[in-house]
């Protein structure tokens, strides 16, 4: 990638949500001048007051453009909006998490265009990201690999080419998948310990140094003992990923037991008000299935 060492390095990026706002965060810090946009404006004012630029179109404006937002559908919505804008030899970027064949069929239509695009889904926590902890999978092919070499570390600590469009967001959904199981098996283990009257700090604590250990455990393990849910990943979010594993899967006619059940558990944290809030709070859906289960 050519830069002009002369001028700031700018890069647009469509959607402020937790991880836009972190990937914002994030460009600012690596010395890069990011050109924002979200459907809800008045999210960017703490951003353009650290230093970034609201425009109304940073898809006219910038060559290469990131984009985060909540699913797949919401890509396409987007960039049908802005779909006037696009020009060639543009390279987007897309950290959604979404399903891999609409980022297969992305990619074709962008294509006629000239315009190239990868899928780049992000596994962390929006504070991992901000804290460049994060892990990026990238879905291209070598060339737009290769031009982005500067880009990929500020999206996170380890980056991996996986392949071809597409494969990104499959390899998200497998990460997604043992991650979201590894919280609700922490979840169910401080549930349990807390029903046999152990204290669960301390169970913590105990399975912290253990052969169960898990990152979840430092991550997600205060914030159940405490009942903290202030949101870093929502719930809900975790839920549509899990919805999309399991579409996945039968279309590969796969069975996922696990994430079967895994998903009821989500579903009835949602009945139980905790979508918005982080995904943590799959411990309070576990907590209120436990008497039903005693029974």
């Amino acid at each position: 990638m050519s830069i002009d060492a002369t001028r700031q390095r700018t890069i647009g990026i469509v959607g402020l949500g937790l991880m836009g706002t972190a990937l914002t965060e994030r460009f600012l810090e690596a010395g890069w001048l990011p050109y924002i946009w979200n459907r809800s404006p008045e999210k960017a004012k703490a951003l353009t007051d650290k230093g970034a630029v609201w425009s109304d179109d940073p898809l006219a404006e910038c060559s290469q453009v990131i984009i985060s937002l909540y699913s797949g559908d919401v890509v396409d919505e987007v960039l049908t909006r802005f779909q006037n804008s696009l020009h060639p030899e543009q390279m987007l970027i897309d950290t959604t998490t979404g399903d891999p064949k609409q980022a297969v069929a992305r990619a074709a239509r962008l294509r006629q265009l000239r315009v190239s695009y990868a899928d780049a889904p992000i596994s962390g926590s929006s504070e991992q990201t901000r804290r460049g902890e994060a892990v990026v999978m990238v879905g291209c092919d070598t060339e737009f690999w290769e031009d982005c070499t500067e880009i990929w570390p500020v999206l996170g600590q380890r980056a991996f080419h996986t392949g071809g469009c597409g494969s990104a967001s499959q390899m998200k959904l497998v990460t997604n998948l043992v991650l979201g199981l590894n919280r609700a098996a922490l979840a169910e283990g401080l549930a349990f310990a807390e029903g046999l009257g152990v204290n669960p700090a301390a169970a913590l604590e105990v399975l912290r140094g253990s052969p169960a250990y898990s990152r979840q455990m430092d991550t997600k393990g205060r914030r159940m003992v405490e009942r903290d849910f202030t949101v870093q990943a929502r719930l809900s979010q975790h839920l549509k990923d899990v919805r999309l594993m399991l579409e996945a899967a039968a279309a590969a006619s796969l069975q996922l037991p696990l994430t079967e059940t895994h998903r009821q558990i989500l579903e009835q944290a949602e009945q139980l008000g905790f979508g918005d809030q982080d995904n943590s709070a799959v411990f309070m859906a576990i907590q209120n299935r436990r008497p039903a289960l005693q029974g």
